[in-house]
């Protein structure tokens, strides 16, 4: 076969890139798919139905477990993220100041905080609190003291949040506020500040998911029970009827807050990368 004889020859094609992307993606969904029917296939439903989807138990935990359970975890959010987000914005400007002891107190309360668990913060307030000063009363009860067990987790990473914010506002804000007239306290307040928040609202959102889920360690610092949350009254009608139903509900009753505030947080994200382009 001479040169011009394989040159006339056609080619052999391969796949394409795209071709290959498809291929490979078609095969991703074909093992997927195929995982999920084997985990289907091999699991015991009827055990876990018995023992996590009984009707009968389910309806005994209502009203209560909306009016009762999920109130109170919604006040126990709402609360600590108050708190949280009033200390936070205290620890934020602190870290901002030009005054050493300030910027240091704020970075040390800022490593402390964020090192250590959410549960030690609640046996400390419940615990050690009482111990350092006998026979002072945290105002607002239990409820008092879960908002500032909550808000003092909180305030640590709403402060980082809050700095960052402030940080990403043009200078030339601050600066056309102060060739106003502006004092730098008015002009951080009536100008920075604001925009700050329009641009953490999505983080900040963000933390109240986490503080939601957070409430839970409530019980370590011991509740009557009307102030129950959800996973303590779970947890506590799951020991009464000896199965897992109400355990089930609670965390379903999590996910009718949890899962807006997500879609709320998704859309928030989506008009700031609007605004931005």
């Amino acid at each position: 076969m001479t040169a011009t004889d394989a040159q006339l020859q056609p080619r052999k094609k391969g796949l394409t890139r795209r071709q290959k992307r498809s291929l490979s993606r078609g095969v991703q969904y074909v093992v997927f798919v195929a995982v999920v029917i084997a985990f289907a296939l091999s699991a015991d439903w009827g055990r876990l139905k018995n023992q996590f989807a009984q009707a009968d138990i389910a309806d005994q935990m209502f009203p209560d477990v909306i009016t009762l359970a999920l109130k109170n975890t919604v006040l126990y959010t709402l609360s600590g993220f108050v708190v949280g987000l009033v200390l936070g914005m205290v620890i934020a400007l602190m870290r901002l100041s030009s005054v050493g002891p300030y910027r240091w107190f704020a970075g040390v309360y800022i490593e402390i905080f964020r090192g250590l668990p959410a549960l030690l913060i609640f046996i400390f307030i419940g615990v050690a609190v009482p111990l350092a000063f006998p026979g002072t009363e945290i105002i607002g009860g239990t409820y008092g003291k879960v908002a500032l067990a909550l808000g003092l987790v909180a305030a640590a990473y709403m402060a980082e949040t809050i700095r960052a914010g402030i940080q990403a506002v043009p200078k030339g804000q601050l600066e056309a506020a102060r060739s106003l007239g502006f004092s730098p306290a008015r002009a951080m307040v009536s100008i920075v500040i604001p925009q700050a928040f329009r641009i953490i609202l999505p983080p900040l959102t963000n933390e109240l998911v986490l503080l939601f889920k957070d409430s839970s360690l409530v019980l370590f610092l011991g509740v009557t029970l009307e102030e129950r949350e959800l996973s303590k009254y779970g947890r506590d009608l799951a020991s009464t009827t000896a199965n897992s139903t109400p355990i089930l509900v609670a965390g379903l009753c999590y996910l009718l807050v949890t899962i807006p505030l997500g879609f709320v947080v998704r859309r928030m994200e989506a008009k700031a990368q609007e605004a931005v382009k």
